[in-house]
């Protein structure tokens, strides 16, 4: 019995360490995304996206509330941007890992590194609204919906 526990907990490991392996490279930083033309994306934002033709009419307001609150850090669309921020649309944020809450937490509170390497978030002064909070929260997943993260 116990070498089974054992077993499996040493998969399990071996899983989680070639999937962080596959997610950031050994700084922590994200790997280099590619265009769908198979170029790189630029140097300045970290991945490159798909933006949906259409958003709701709660993402379009949380898009606004995103670029007042969030863009100058996160980049254009959220992609993130070199030696600033990492981008929220990236498999790290699916909602199974960091749910809504998560959000909301870092925007008031702030957070503390730990997927990559730069450097804790401060908390978002001046805050946004809750509304505006679940609107930017809204922009964010519509646009990993359209990237593949669910």
């Amino acid at each position: 019995m116990k070498k089974s526990i054992i077993a499996a907990a040493l998969v399990s490991g071996a899983v989680a360490a070639g999937a962080a392996f596959l997610l950031l490279r050994t700084d922590g930083s994200a790997p280099q995304a590619m265009a769908q033309s198979g170029r790189p994306a630029p140097a300045s934002r970290l991945v490159d996206l798909r933006i949906p033709a259409r958003l709701s009419a709660a993402a379009e307001a949380g898009e606004a509330a995103y670029n007042q609150f969030c863009a100058s850090c996160h980049g254009v669309n959220a992609a993130g941007q070199a030696d600033t921020a990492p981008p929220l649309v990236h498999v790290i944020y699916e909602p199974s890992h960091h749910g809504d809450l998560s959000f909301v937490r870092a925007v008031k509170q702030g957070v503390r590194a730990h997927h990559w390497q730069f450097g804790d978030m401060p908390p978002v002064v001046p805050a946004p609204s809750e509304d505006e909070i679940a609107l930017i929260i809204a922009y964010i997943r519509e646009l990993q919906r359209a990237n593949g993260i669910n």
